[in-house]
């Protein structure tokens, strides 16, 4: 029965999802204990005479893994639909798999480049809308500051709050001064 609510908890991963999916994902598999065999692997033996010759404590953390990866590689196969899964489906331990999908969704270090400067420009160019409640212009912000922040950019709180106060609505510029005023 658990497994059957664990299992619908697995988000889809989709074409336009990745980051947030890999966050769940990552949290999932560690929720499992299985997440640093996807991050680290593990070393399989060359061939089974090189099995053979491992001792018993060596045998048995060898099985192990392997269940762990398992585990792991059935977690991340319930999050793919079937065309993403053909494209993963020979490969067959889960760190691969994962380097996989990274390579496929996250891109390489150009077209992240290239994500963090559009993310950059929506983000300076950002104003709050005359009919839009503060609390929604902070969720439209906070979404972009996040994605900027999965692509490796670090964006301190003291530059998202100075950028919240510059961009609202001039019907709140007296708020905005009481608050500068306050500091």
């Amino acid at each position: 029965m658990a497994t059957k609510n664990a299992q619908t908890l697995i988000p889809k991963l989709t074409k336009d999802n990745y980051d947030s999916w890999c966050i769940r994902l990552k949290a999932f598999l560690g929720s499992q204990e299985c997440i640093e065999i996807v991050q680290y692997g593990y070393d399989e033996p060359e061939s089974k005479e090189v099995e053979d010759t491992l001792q018993e404590a060596e045998k048995q953390v060898l099985k192990a893994n392997r269940k762990k990866d398992n585990k792991a590689k059935t977690i991340i196969y319930q999050g793919l639909d079937e065309a993403i899964f053909e494209i993963i489906a020979s490969t067959e331990i889960s760190k691969a798999i994962w380097e996989a999908l990274q390579q496929k969704y996250k891109g390489a270090d150009r077209i992240k480049k290239i994500r963090l400067q559009s993310l950059r420009g929506e983000f300076e160019l950002l104003q709050m809308k005359a009919s839009e409640s503060i609390s929604d212009y902070h969720t439209r912000i906070m979404v972009i500051v996040n994605q900027i922040r999965r692509n490796g950019e670090p964006l301190t709180d003291a530059r998202i709050t100075e950028k919240i106060l510059r961009s609202l609505d001039p019907k709140f510029d007296f708020v905005v001064v009481a608050i500068e005023e306050s500091k």
